[in-house]
């Protein structure tokens, strides 16, 4: 048991100290001499910072499953099959593994020489635990001080058993009283039941918001700490998956129990816990306009209305040195070489007159079409829409509140004409413009076709260049002030651009998500549903439903529930969300076993690239086996060493 304690310990100052160096400070004496590292400030602000660590590599987008691993993007086949891809790409091809499993957070151990160390969220916990028990020693800091850093650990302690909880169900709650000196087999903890963990998450994010002050009122050197708004952000996102289909009364895991026989999932659905997630939401958004200094990001000035708008939804996601209205909490991370962004802007080629190389990680059609009309209706729900009778025929574009959004110049494809704002703000379409730079001559238009800028410069796919598979480019973490040929070393220059973790928009949409659940009048739904759909510069949704196809839908809970589940995907369209909420909505199985589709990028005119208006199966390879696939295994010698039980189908 020592031996993993000197493990614990001796990750925080491997982060701390040099390579070379930090063996030199593993410790003689074990707990001992974590004791008294707790006697000085110097020594509780570094555990401080290393509990905070832990955070920082997956919140990496190249590191971050959940942008890889979803129906939202599809990669090439030379990204696919380069010996470096993110795991997610393995993940969403069905090839976890209880041997070694993928973006393992229970039990990762990796090594170095001789030594093994552990980067894993239990290992983070037992961190956080031993500051909580021991910050109250150090001599040379304020009671309030005391206070304030206990409360931003408990906080952090409290996401990482999130993490644990919606990638494995069930967890083990460690205690934080833990005796290091205990027998082996009294640590062998069974895993909790999955209420009793939720619970567990909300008392920690309910103990640590009542210290910690609004993120407005956080000194600038502890920003990237917890503050009030955050915490009761996980409350509000803990609440709501704990209502959600796979956790309220999921009757797959009915006969699932831990090591000593006790039930590990509840099979009734509770409607209560819908209640609790919506009082949350509520709390938190009523906190908000009562402390000030958090709002949707709104106001940008651009040319026109639309590109206003456009802005403001760019906006909505830049964290440029800690900087965003909207962003409650925001970790920044360590930049890496390749990210999500790298692999999906265009390669720039001066050298070729301006051709761009493709990119190897591409929107599929799927999520084109996910996007609403500029009536704020689905398109298969829009009969006034100039697609209504085929998205896929081609038009010319005359209205010009369109100006430098849509070519006006030839036949654009209807499915690129007349969409929302969010459309255009986070998708790259054939024969729409681009805007990467500040000045004008940075207005590209997009032209798709095969030998074209934007098209593919082959005559045949290969997976031996980064080649975009679909026709789409994704334009969200994007700046539109930053020039297409050094776009991502430009963004840099900007700033740091921590990870927002959470956004206002969330706990909006959790509110009208969760009050439809629980049978709120229809009104009291669509207020927090209208807050983010008039930011995105479409009607309310009662008003733009009067004229949808079936009208009725929006006065029916199971019609609004997808309306919503909609937005969520719209809103938050590659940040990560829909990967996690098709699973907590249990339904992953029937999504991510879908094709994904999108054009001929071979074609090189009209005809040919958008294969006489019929869409093309680009990739085929997902598979999501149910249940097994909902939770991740876990590794298959944890569960021998410990004891606790494995996850159904593994």
């Amino acid at each position: 048991m020592k031996r993993r304690i000197l493990l614990y310990w001796a990750l925080p100052l491997f982060f701390l100290a040099s390579c070379d160096s930090w063996l030199d400070v593993v410790p003689e004496n074990d707990i001992a001499t974590i004791d008294t590292d707790f006697e000085t400030y110097a020594g509780a602000d570094d555990w401080l910072k290393s509990c905070y660590l832990f955070l920082q590599d997956p919140m990496n987008p190249y590191n971050n499953v959940a942008f890889w691993a979803t129906d939202e993007m599809v990669a090439d086949n030379y990204f696919r099959n380069s010996t470096n891809h993110p795991d997610g790409i393995d993940i969403l091809k069905g090839v976890q593994s209880v041997l070694a499993p993928l973006d393992d957070k229970w039990y990762d151990k990796k090594f170095s020489g001789n030594t093994s160390y552990r980067f894993d969220y239990y290992t983070a916990i037992v961190m956080c635990n031993h500051f909580i028990t021991r910050i109250d020693n150090v001599y040379n800091l304020s009671d309030n001080d005391k206070e304030l850093w206990k409360a931003e650990v408990i906080a952090v302690k409290a996401y990482y058993y999130f993490e644990l909880v919606r990638r494995y169900g069930p967890v083990i709650i460690v205690p934080e009283d833990l005796d290091p000196n205990a027998d082996v087999e009294s640590l062998k903890y069974p895993r909790s039941h999955v209420d009793t963990c939720f619970n567990y998450i909300v008392r920690l994010c309910d103990e640590a918001a009542k210290v910690l002050p609004p993120g407005s009122m956080k000194a600038s050197d502890r920003r990237a700490y917890f503050n009030k708004e955050a915490a009761m952000a996980l409350k509000v996102r803990t609440l709501l998956y704990a209502a959600s289909p796979l956790f309220n009364g999921n009757t797959d895991y009915a006969n699932f129990v831990n090591k000593n026989g006790e039930p590990l999932f509840s099979v009734t659905v509770e409607k209560a816990k819908w209640e609790r997630a919506a009082n949350a939401a509520k709390e938190l958004i009523a906190l908000v306009d009562e402390v000030g200094g958090v709002s949707l990001v709104e106001g940008s000035v651009a040319n026109t209305s639309l590109q206003s708008k456009m802005l403001d939804i760019e906006n909505s996601v830049h964290t440029y040195n800690f900087m965003n209205d909207e962003v409650l909490w925001m970790v920044k991370y360590p930049i890496m070489g390749s990210s999500l962004l790298g692999y999906a802007l265009p390669a720039y080629d001066d050298a070729s007159s301006h051709s761009l190389q493709g990119t190897c990680f591409a929107p599929t059609l799927k999520m084109v079409e996910m996007f609403y009309t500029e009536n704020g209706l689905p398109i298969d729900q829009d009969l006034r829409w100039v697609g209504a009778g085929n998205p896929y025929a081609l038009d010319k574009e005359s209205d010009p509140k369109y100006t430098d959004v849509v070519s006006f110049d030839e036949p654009v494809l209807n499915l690129h004409r007349r969409r929302e704002p969010r459309f255009y703000a986070n998708i790259v379409a054939d024969r729409c413009y681009w805007r990467l730079g500040s000045a004008d001559e940075n207005l590209h238009l997009v032209e798709a076709y095969q030998g074209e800028d934007f098209g593919l410069q082959a005559k045949r796919l290969n997976a031996l260049e980064p080649q975009n598979i679909t026709g789409y480019w994704m334009k969200k973490w994007c700046d539109s002030r930053g020039n297409l040929a050094v776009h991502e070393g430009e963004l840099q220059s900007f700033g740091t651009t921590p990870y927002p973790v959470f956004r206002l928009a969330e706990v909006y949409l959790a509110a009208a998500e969760a009050l439809n659940e629980c049978d709120a009048p229809f009104a009291e739904v669509y207020k927090y549903l209208n807050v983010v759909r008039k930011r995105a510069g479409i009607p309310d949704v009662e008003v733009a439903w009067r004229n949808a196809r079936n009208p009725g839908l929006v006065q029916d809970r199971s019609g609004l529930r997808e309306i919503i589940r909609r937005e969520w995907n719209i809103e938050f369209a590659f940040e990560g969300y829909r990967f996690w909420n098709v699973r907590r909505w249990k339904i992953a199985n029937v999504e991510l076993n879908e094709q994904a589709f999108g054009w001929n990028v071979l074609g090189n005119n009209a005809n040919t690239f958008y294969n006489n208006g019929r869409p093309m199966v680009v990739y085929s390879g997902n598979k999501f086996v149910a249940p097994r696939d909902y939770f991740w295994p876990i590794r298959s010698e944890e569960v021998q060493r410990a004891g606790c039980v494995q996850n159904l189908g593994w």
